[in-house]
């Protein structure tokens, strides 16, 4: 073989070495800014949601505090209600966006959540109906089931915060 002739079957095989390379790094980049993407995304849901279970739950303590008066305002209650409400619907949407980023186990915790501030929102609303009939009957009772209630949805959202630190470090 003529030096020519290897010299230009070197160029080839290194011209093609270089480009499987490249090609492979390409796609090893493509799947690391994915991936990086991706877990950006999710720790902006969960933090979305967080968020505004913080904001909503806000808006609960100040229903529940108005609730714990002797002589509670009414129309007071009732725009703190109307607020809560608000805050609620943000968190639903929140909820959504953090089932669609998944994973599953998160969707699922975040269903916990969910069913410890319904029932935490069934007592709040009980005690809104008692007050506005002026009945005071089961008051002390619904007082100690909504601090247990309130205790309930703690755990719930420390779960959740759990679970998608532990997701959010899986996936660095």
């Amino acid at each position: 073989m003529d030096s020519g002739l290897a010299a230009l079957l070197g160029a080839a095989v290194g011209s093609a070495t270089t480009l499987g390379a490249a090609i492979v790094n390409g796609r090893a980049q493509a799947r690391s800014q994915h991936a990086q993407w991706s877990r950006q995304h999710r720790r902006d849901a969960y933090a979305g949601y967080l968020s505004a279970l913080h904001d909503r739950d806000i808006a609960m303590d100040a229903v529940l505090d108005a609730l714990r008066s002797d002589q509670p305002d009414l129309p007071g209650i009732d725009e703190k209600i109307g607020r809560f409400i608000t805050l609620a619907r943000e968190v639903h949407r929140a909820c959504e966006i953090v089932i669609l980023e998944g994973p599953a186990l998160l969707a699922d915790v975040a269903e916990r959540v969910t069913v410890a501030s319904g029932n935490l929102s069934h007592v709040m609303r009980r005690m809104a109906e008692n007050a506005h009939a002026g009945n005071t009957t089961h008051k002390a009772e619904d007082l100690d089931l909504a601090a247990e209630r309130e205790r309930n949805l703690y755990e719930a959202v420390k779960e959740f915060r759990l679970a998608a630190r532990s997701i959010i470090d899986e996936t660095n």
